[in-house]
């Protein structure tokens, strides 16, 4: 087995359930000692080969969080994300985006002087890693890429989408990505998220969202299986 272990973060279980399904023939498949569903697959390539662990983690950043470092204490030089988002602004539903700038829009300390989302004496705006981004860029050139603002609400109001568009250049929300990139970002772990847009962040975002939840499509796993192989034949990581 390659030196090589991506880390995969999924918080819901119909988006995970078509990874398993996709990589259901690799070699090796076997779980973790960790109380949630979880796979580790051995990818291999025509250049390299990597232990790919991938956890569904749960909704919440507090899952999400406990995932990331699970897997970076399990040797993961490499943390990735796939799921749906709101959209908020520059996008349509249907699109697949990449998440590369993360917040956490409920972070609110503005009563007694902070800025929204600002963590006093610590870094609150994280950064998706370049090679990720140089490697998904080279795969889709035409593909968005933008801020993420994260918090365990689910957003469908049109005033709370015009502020995280107004206040930080938000192009999706979601209840993870700003969760997985602070860990990441406090154990220098490269980390990116790629989101598919599921609904307008709006008052019939409930709707819409679920329609695409239950669908069964594979479009985003199909999308992020490549984006996998890619970074393991890249040797970068």
């Amino acid at each position: 087995m390659g030196n090589l272990k991506i880390g995969v973060v999924v918080a819901d279980v119909e988006e995970y359930k078509p990874l398993c399904e996709l990589w259901a023939k690799s070699e090796i498949p076997s779980k973790m000692e960790i109380e949630r569903d979880n796979n580790s697959y051995l990818l291999k390539t025509e250049s390299g080969e990597a232990e790919v662990l991938c956890i569904n983690c749960g909704i919440g950043k507090v899952n999400a969080a406990a995932a990331a470092m699970y897997l970076i204490n399990k040797g993961c030089s490499v943390i990735l994300n796939y799921g749906l988002s709101g959209g908020i602004s520059g996008v349509c539903r249907g699109e697949t985006i990449v998440a590369d700038r993360f917040l956490e829009h409920d972070f609110d300390l503005t009563t007694i002087g902070y800025a929204p989302c600002e963590k006093p004496r610590q870094k609150y705006i994280y950064e998706a890693d370049k090679n990720l981004k140089e490697i998904i860029s080279s795969l889709y050139p035409k593909m968005k890429q933008g801020t993420a603002v994260c918090g365990d609400r689910f957003i469908c109001s049109a005033a709370d989408r015009d502020f995280f568009k107004n206040n930080f250049g938000a192009m999706s929300c979601d209840m993870e990505t700003g969760a997985i990139a602070s860990v990441c970002d406090m154990m220098s772990v490269p980390f990116i998220a790629l989101r598919r847009i599921s609904d307008d962040a709006g008052e019939s975002a409930v709707d819409s969202y679920n329609e695409m939840n239950t669908s069964g499509e594979t479009v985003l796993t199909d999308i992020f299986e490549r984006i996998v192989l890619s970074v393991i034949n890249s040797k970068k990581f």
